[in-house]
């Protein structure tokens, strides 16, 4: 299979924060050791209310540009992982290419909840393997804090905005990709639900507002843990097995920040220290498709990832929806 670079990252986040503590006081049932202890997120960030998801992605595209020595008018391919776009038509995608003036690039969205920026990810390669594209810009990006209900501590707690991207082209050399793995479940997908919005509940009413269908719903949550946990590790697997190489030769793990008790099950499961997992999820909550995309990010600008390091991306989100990919930085 021909070799797919990343040519640069970038990631952004609101400035607005939203504490535990600010929680409390806005008289939710709760407290900052009840959020951490359970999920291991302290404070998360909240987009202003003129700005949209397509305005997250470009600050992340630029920063990720700016790494990669491009411009937009460079870029053949752009594809945003989100689940909470602008507007439902046109893409997020298609706001983002008007705003970085890229006409030239093909453009569109995937929808796959918490995976999505793996998702894009995958997508992105068969285009650059086929040469139906020379380059491609992968984001993932979302305002989840317009999708809550900020009475259900069962919900509301967990979510945050913010954006994170890459830059792939074809060619060996450093920052490899070396493979990415999906996998759908539909069966199984009312798990993790936003139901509103969708020709289920078209024309939008009154009804379907009262009764929080616009709201993201989680079913059966102790459930949904074992499953992502099992589809956590059978990624992080799969990725090592194509690539033929041992577990414990991968040197950073940068999951899908869901559940900080899931990153302990998950280094239990495979013997991995827990150093090794790079967290966001503390200052950032869940981002869905955008949350690994900015740990990576993140990752690579402190330092943390170093020239030859193995890392693995994997994640696992609503729909039902999992993965992962392996890069050698």
């Amino acid at each position: 299979m021909e070799a797919i670079r990343i040519l640069g990252t970038g990631s952004y986040v609101p400035p607005k924060k939203l504490t535990n503590f600010d929680l409390e006081a806005m008289g939710l049932e709760t407290s900052d050791e009840w959020i951490a202890q359970r999920t291991g997120v302290r404070e998360r960030r909240v987009a202003d209310p003129d700005v949209n998801t397509s305005d997250l992605a470009y600050e992340a595209s630029v920063k990720a540009l700016d790494v990669a020595g491009m411009t937009s008018r460079d870029l053949d391919l752009i594809i945003v992982g989100t689940i909470t776009p602008d507007t439902c038509c046109p893409a997020c995608a298609n706001w983002l290419q008007a705003k970085l003036d890229a006409p030239q690039a093909v453009t569109f969205d995937v929808t796959a909840a918490c995976s999505g920026f793996i998702f894009g990810l995958n997508v992105a390669t068969q285009y650059l393997t086929t040469g139906a594209c020379n380059n491609a810009l992968v984001v993932g990006a979302e305002i989840m804090t317009r999708t809550l209900n900020w009475k259900d501590r069962s919900t509301c707690i967990l979510w945050g905005d913010g954006a994170g991207a890459a830059i792939l082209d074809r060619g060996q050399g450093d920052h490899q990709l070396l493979s990415t793995h999906v996998h759908t479940d539909g069966a199984n997908g009312q798990d993790l639900l936003l139901p509103g919005g969708g020709s289920r509940t078209t024309p939008i009413s009154h009804e379907s507002v009262d009764k929080g269908l616009h709201h993201l719903n989680m079913i059966e949550a102790n459930a949904s843990f074992r499953v992502a946990v099992r589809h956590f590790v059978e990624s992080i697997k799969e990725a090592a097995d194509f690539n033929r190489v041992a577990i414990e030769e991968i040197d950073w793990f940068i999951p899908h920040q869901a559940n900080l008790r899931m990153f302990q099950s998950m280094a239990k499961t495979l013997k991995i220290p827990m150093e090794k997992f790079y967290v966001t999820l503390d200052r950032y909550g869940n981002i869905s498709s955008a949350s690994c995309a900015i740990a990576f990010d993140e990752a690579i600008r402190d330092k943390s990832i170093k020239e030859g390091d193995l890392v693995c991306l994997p994640v696992f989100g609503g729909g039902l929806t999992w993965g992962s990919a392996l890069v050698k930085w």
